[in-house]
């Protein structure tokens, strides 16, 4: 499987030792970046540059996925999602890892570097890997949701507000 990777400074290091154990499994590693150590660098470049190759090579066939990570992992998801066609999940235990392929197929996943040891996200990441999605109706009909409004703005039949017309405030003051 091809795996695209992008961090920032707090995962330049963990990045290194990610690359060796994925390609001593048999993966491709594409490295989106940095390449050095800067304290001040920006990851957002580098996440959607891996969130891009994941949505292109997934549109060619490629079996592939991605793996961004940061001091918290927070923003390299965000990141991540902007990409049309991406489901990033934030992981943060061995269950969220599965979950976010057995149910959101997600197709990339973003790990807090500095909130994991790296032995814990090399865990959470080859089980990332092994877990297909379960292909389920409800599951396949959620993400066709996703799909929908990130192409379109809406869902049709199910209430997105897109008008702004259905919150309500709860606990305001009477008029």
């Amino acid at each position: 499987m091809r795996i695209h990777i992008a961090t920032d400074h707090a995962g330049l290091e963990f990045s290194r030792t990610l690359q060796a154990h994925l390609t001593n499994g048999g993966h491709e590693v594409v490295d989106h970046g940095p390449v050095e150590y800067d304290a001040l660098d920006d990851y957002p470049a580098f996440c959607i540059n891996a969130a891009l190759a994941v949505a292109r090579d997934q549109a060619a066939g490629v079996k592939t996925l991605g793996v961004v990570f940061g001091g918290s992992g927070n923003g390299e998801q965000i990141a991540a999602n902007k990409v049309a066609g991406i489901r990033a999940a934030l992981v943060w235990s061995m269950d969220t890892a599965i979950l976010a392929r057995q149910h959101n197929d997600a197709n990339v996943i973003s790990i807090g570097a500095r909130q994991h040891t790296v032995e814990e996200a090399i865990r959470y990441i080859d089980a990332f890997i092994a877990e297909p999605f379960s292909g389920d109706e409800r599951h396949v009909r959620r993400i066709g949701q996703l799909a929908e409004y990130e192409t379109t703005g809406d869902i049709a039949g199910k209430g997105v507000d897109v008008d702004g017309s259905t919150g309500r405030v709860v606990g305001a003051p009477a008029e």
